[in-house]
């Protein structure tokens, strides 16, 4: 029988979201297809998600620098759902990164329970680190607003030859000059800005849809979310949301006949509320009008644990990554964008999305 070769991969950021993937890895290891709850795929192109293997990893957090993986994941300030608690004991140990603009000042201000501790450790030569791990994809977990950070790791993936998962909001894969240096080397990309399984981005998105198939004027909605992860805390500081607000509006945007205007529309994180933890709490209201002008609203209330929620969209960008990788494409993956990312180059309806992924996946699709 013919197996294939691991998919090697580096993470940037060694929080919660990278904690839940690599708790899945080792959750679904041995795990048959029916027995696997929780997955959109669990076979893309011959890998299923155990097949997935981290070999290189980069924080900035004291707790974490230094520490084998399996110990880093479940490291302070990580706070969410520890689903499988047998982790096999890694060789790999997390590098000291760059820091840049990836710790907003106001998280200084509070316990270090909850915040980045900051190492002292002289940073890595990062492109080194890729190419001598073997690693051919590089995750980017980075915390919103780390526009300065987010790019560089982007440019060492380019430097190292390594594809790039970009996981956070800001504007890479669906940027056209960054999207033509990635294609120019033949190496693919995938993003910006995971969405969840379930979650208040693909929520609002389907009720949206619904009100449009079914005849009803959407005239005004808002989504409130609260979590008491470090995403949550690290997004008190409003000025680091710009691309996250336009992420996640876009999103919502992109499915209607008739875009709303500014003040029609909000969609942002509201507020950090400590004990929450990693669950994240979405606040949702869409008024409208129906069949004689007659109007209706909806109002909804969604509780998810937020990490796990994304590692689900994280476990398949990846597999689809590495597909690109084997079939040498350059560039943006629309397909696996549209399917798992708020921002993605092209945005499609859901069920379109869906469509193009399973094409992309069987080689219908080129990208």
């Amino acid at each position: 029988m013919f197996i294939l070769d691991k998919i090697k991969i580096a993470i940037v950021g060694l929080g919660n979201c990278a904690s839940s993937l690599i708790q899945g890895i080792h959750y679904y290891d041995g795990k048959k297809p029916e027995d696997a709850i929780g997955l959109m795929h669990w076979d893309i192109g011959g890998y299923t998600p155990s097949d997935i293997e981290v070999v290189a990893a980069f924080d900035v957090d004291a707790r974490k620098v230094g520490k084998t993986i399996d110990e880093a994941i479940f490291a302070k300030p990580n706070c969410t759902t520890i689903f499988q608690e047998d982790i096999p004991k890694y060789d790999v140990k997390v590098c000291m990164g760059h820091v840049l603009d990836g710790v907003a000042e106001h998280m200084s201000n509070y316990d270090d329970e909850y915040t980045f501790v900051v190492s002292d450790e002289e940073p890595v030569d990062v492109v080194s680190v890729l190419k001598e791990s073997g690693a051919e994809i590089l995750v980017n977990y980075l915390p919103v607003g780390s526009e300065e950070a987010a790019r560089y790791y982007a440019q060492c993936a380019l430097d190292a030859d390594v594809a790039y998962v970009n996981c956070m909001p800001v504007f890479i894969v669906s940027d056209d000059e960054w999207d033509a240096k990635f294609k120019a080397k033949g190496i693919p990309i995938v993003g910006d800005d995971i969405k969840a399984q379930i979650g208040a981005t693909i929520t609002h998105r389907t009720l949206a849809s619904l009100f449009m198939d079914r005849g009803v004027k959407l005239d005004r909605t808002y989504q409130i979310n609260t979590g008491g992860n470090t995403d949550f805390l690290n997004m008190l500081n409003r000025e680091r949301l710009d691309s996250k607000k336009e992420s996640k509006t876009e999103a919502v945007q992109s499915v209607l006949t008739e875009r709303m205007d500014d003040r029609d529309i909000h969609i942002g994180p509201s507020d950090y509320v400590p004990w929450q933890n990693d669950n994240k709490l979405c606040f949702l209201r869409m008024e409208g009008r129906t069949f004689g002008d007659v109007p209706m609203n909806i109002e909804l209330r969604l509780s998810v644990e937020d990490s796990p929620n994304s590692a689900g969209c994280v476990i398949d960008a990846v597999r689809c990554c590495k597909i690109g990788l084997e079939r040498g494409i350059g560039g943006q993956l629309t397909s696996i964008s549209s399917y798992t990312m708020k921002h993605p180059p092209i945005q499609y309806t859901d069920d379109e999305a869906y469509e193009n992924v399973e094409k992309f996946i069987s080689g219908e699709l080129e990208r």
